[in-house]
């Protein structure tokens, strides 16, 4: 079906049904001082016999040139479907202050986000990627999306704060996996967790909750555990120990058929996608047919010089 893109575009018809009206106004002004020339004998001979209704021809072509150009002017378009691949990998980075120790070069949150840069380069580009920061709560810093270069510049914005709240960050990212569009397909998109943190949750729901619900879904949780059980920070002037939490990790992904990693390689981490399937979607998206018109519009101006060359050898 076609719609317009511009429809107010369509307003331009006026004048063109202006000059059409005119046409026709002027036609019967002149049949109708035709009509009191009387010595029709007389007349035959100072007028032969012109080409009669003929010469309506032109100008009609004329006029449907401009029509269809008016209808240019609105961008046309018609509806196409787009696939759309639904597989999701939503990455959990967890920006607590135990994540500043740098028992891990440079620190332990560089290397994270060292880590899930590279991990998001090596995903399908068909794939959506969303980024999720936890801290004392969980927030959804990238929705699902298939742009890359949003997710590069959500982990360079990530800042430290108080707090770990691992199974909020499991949550929020359920949450997300919700809002990918269904796009004429069913249920959740195929998808995946990658959590990366150094574990020790200390606020919100439970991990074991998290995990819950996790499988609940359907969706693996892979967790990538950062730090040594010699981590240190420094909090308000005092040196204080940050171990790393590999068991509850751990307990993370085996409970919800993901994998646990301490020091995981690229080739590695392609273990959390590689079963992960397919969903296609469709999106309707518009695709403009002006081209159409502007073609139709020529072959009338084409049909409307032609024909006025042929019976009064001049252009209407």
């Amino acid at each position: 079906m076609i719609r317009f893109l511009e429809p107010w575009w369509l307003l331009a018809v006026l004048p063109v049904l202006a000059v059409a009206g005119a046409y026709v106004w002027r036609q019967w002004h002149r049949k109708s001082y035709a009509m009191r020339f009387t010595n029709v004998e007389l007349l035959r001979v100072l007028a032969p016999r012109g080409i009669g209704p003929r010469r309506h021809l032109a100008a009609g072509a004329l006029l449907a040139c401009m029509l269809v150009m008016v209808a240019g002017l609105a961008r046309p378009s018609v509806d196409t479907k787009e696939p759309l691949e639904r597989a999701t990998v939503m990455l959990a980075i967890d920006v607590s202050l135990s994540m500043e120790a740098t028992d891990v070069t440079p620190s332990r949150i560089q290397a994270a986000k060292q880590a899930a840069a590279e991990f998001v380069r090596g995903l399908p580009a068909s794939f959506n990627v969303g980024l999720v920061a936890f801290a004392k709560s969980a927030n959804v810093v990238v929705s699902p999306t298939k742009e890359r270069a949003a997710i590069q510049q959500g982990l360079d914005a990530l800042q430290l704060a108080q707090s770990t709240a691992t199974g909020e960050a499991v949550f929020s990212c359920l949450d997300a996996l919700r809002s990918v569009p269904a796009d004429g397909a069913n249920g959740l998109p195929p998808a995946r967790i990658v959590l990366l943190s150094d574990g020790y949750r200390t606020f919100g729901r439970s991990v074991e909750e998290a995990a819950a619900a996790a499988d609940a879904a359907n969706v693996p949780v892979s967790t990538i555990a950062f730090g040594t059980d010699t981590g240190m920070i420094e909090i308000d002037g005092q040196a204080q120990r940050v171990p790393v939490d590999r068991p509850s990790l751990q307990k993370l992904a085996q409970s919800t058929k993901g994998h646990f990693y301490e020091a995981a390689s690229a080739a590695e981490l392609k273990k959390v996608y590689q079963d992960m399937g397919s969903s296609i979607g469709y999106r309707t998206k518009p695709r403009e047919v002006t081209q159409w018109y502007v073609g139709i519009a020529l072959l009338f101006a084409l049909a409307a010089a032609g024909l006025s060359l042929l019976w009064t050898s001049r252009l209407p």
